[in-house]
């Protein structure tokens, strides 16, 4: 039974003409359920196995930070260090950032992926980390205080990754192979730069075209930040490991999953490389993985013994939930019973498109089949995803790195609580006109952006030019002072990609999910 309702789970995936995921659950150590659904090659008609060599993406944050644990612990750096003692070519910031806040994604760095996109560069084009160093040198601003909030930041893994080669002197991989998979025996699990690279056994990454499936590259070489590749095999091993390390591992992975605090007190979600959390009352460890046509899930429930590792060689699938219904089915009468359907439907009545009273956060609110869906206007993730009645009345979008409830309020208003600091959204509607005359030119000199607006046949537009590339958007009111920002294409993301503008004082102020008030003013 537990076999079928798991194969139901992925039964869209199946079949000679999709990609799909492979699928492993353990109990206590043993193997409860194995799976392998689609093709690893749609064209040759290979299909995945347990052998597959696949994308894992941010789930090598994980095996970084472990590394830097190792180096630290042969006294070969500090996780407290200031970052600059070891990127001496980084701006100076406002505050102190430490290998520490790069660890546990609380140093506030703008998500350099992002500079590249509103630089112009699409992920698909050619490019190098050295290019993507230059433009983070010219990013002296952080989007908060380092230690106060969490925001989901590839730069801080960018740079461990690179600090760890520096003081070692040796490569990502070498290094990888002598203190992690030669020691485990997990021969399949390096670090591939680069989409082009050729692999023994590598499967294809997809996602959806117009047409059907399409096989999809990034052009820049990834680091520890999401550059790895493993199988279900060494994953699994990988896993066993996480729960039953070695001991001169022990404190150092203890470390990992510590409960860390922010500035105001609250327990974080992220710790340092691995996401805990909890769900239906049960703790889980873990984290996930999305790149080019790609995504993943490893997650562990220690109390419960049920470990679930999902990788997946397309974009549209979702492992993170995947992983929590294949818990709710192996592990159906041992976690808390979900709260009954008035609080979800109290959220489904308050649908619509909300902001944050005070800056440009925006978020949309709908409803399916009874659940309310919840999608940020500004991600870069994988869209919509559900929400989850998390305590009576309080909601939270069911992805990992969001450390957001949501409780309905009045007059159109969401009380939300973000990494402990209580705000406010309210529910907005487009202005039956453009309110202000925002056509012309802006510029950020210090970030060598130039932008212009323009109005042509009742579309607005925004470009964004810098001395590597453009950008080139549409514009939507969605409040008086604030804007959608829709870019044409994706930009080598999986998912559409949006922002918001607001209008302040005479100035634009740029904002997503992973960068906060990227300024432009009159030229």
């Amino acid at each position: 039974m537990l076999n079928a309702a798991i194969d139901q789970l992925f039964a869209q995936w199946t079949g000679p003409q999709s990609p799909g995921a492979v699928v492993g659950v353990t109990r206590n150590g043993a193997l409860i359920h194995e799976g392998a659904y689609g093709m690893a090659d749609i064209a040759h008609g290979i299909p995945l196995d347990r052998h597959s060599v696949i994308r894992i993406g941010s789930q090598s944050k994980q095996f970084t930070v472990l590394l830097a644990l190792l180096l630290e612990a042969e006294g070969k750096l500090s996780m407290g260090d200031d970052v600059h003692r070891y990127a001496p070519w980084l701006p100076p910031f406002p505050h102190k950032v430490t290998l520490h806040h790069l660890a546990t994604n609380t140093g506030g760095m703008r998500d350099f992926l992002e500079i590249m996109i509103w630089n112009g560069l699409p992920l698909a084009s050619d490019s190098s980390r050295t290019l993507s160093r230059r433009l983070l040198a010219r990013h002296a601003e952080v989007n908060y205080v380092p230690g106060s909030q969490m925001l989901y930041s590839n730069t801080g893994f960018f740079l461990l990754s690179e600090i760890i080669e520096e003081v070692s002197g040796r490569s990502y991989n070498e290094l990888l192979a002598h203190y992690i998979t030669g020691r485990l025996g997990m021969p399949d699990t390096v670090l591939q730069a680069r989409d082009a690279e050729i692999l023994p056994r590598l499967v294809n990454m997809h996602l959806k075209g117009k047409t059907g499936w399409e096989t999809v590259r990034w052009g820049f070489p990834l680091g520890g930040e999401g550059g790895m590749v493993s199988t279900l095999v060494d994953m699994l091993a990988w896993q066993a490991t996480l729960a039953n390390p070695p001991a001169d591992w022990q404190p150092l992975l203890a470390r990992m999953t510590a409960p860390l605090h922010y500035i105001n007190g609250t327990e974080t979600m992220y710790r340092m490389g691995l996401i805990v959390d909890r769900y239906r009352g049960a703790i889980g460890i873990g984290h996930g993985g999305g790149v080019a046509g790609g995504k993943s899930e490893s997650i562990r429930f220690p109390e419960h013994g049920l470990g679930v590792v999902i990788l997946g060689n397309l974009s549209e699938m979702a492992p993170f939930s995947l992983a929590r219904r294949i818990a709710d089915i192996a592990l159906a009468d041992a976690l808390t019973p979900h709260h009954p359907p008035e609080g979800a439907a109290a959220m489904c009545r308050a649908a619509g498109v909300y902001r944050e009273i005070s800056s440009g956060e925006v978020f949309i609110l709908t409803a399916q089949n009874g659940a309310p869906i919840f999608r940020s206007l500004g991600s870069t993730s994988s869209g919509a995803t559900v929400m989850d009645e998390v305590t009576p009345g309080h909601f939270m979008p069911e992805r990992p790195t969001a450390h957001l409830t949501l409780t309905p309020g009045a007059d159109g208003t969401l009380d939300a609580v973000f990494c402990g600091i209580p705000t406010r959204y309210r529910k907005v509607a487009p202005p039956k006109s453009p309110p202000h005359p925002i056509d012309g030119r802006y510029t950020n000199p210090t970030l060598g952006l130039d932008a212009t607006i323009e109005t042509t046949a009742g579309t607005t537009s925004l470009l964004v030019r810098s001395d590597v590339g453009a950008i080139s958007s549409d514009l939507e009111w969605i409040d008086d002072d604030l804007l959608a920002v829709h870019p044409a294409g994706k930009m080598g993301l999986d998912a559409t990609f949006t922002a918001t503008l607001r209008l302040v004082d005479g100035t634009l102020e740029l904002t997503t999910d992973r960068t906060k008030g990227l300024r432009f003013r009159p030229a």
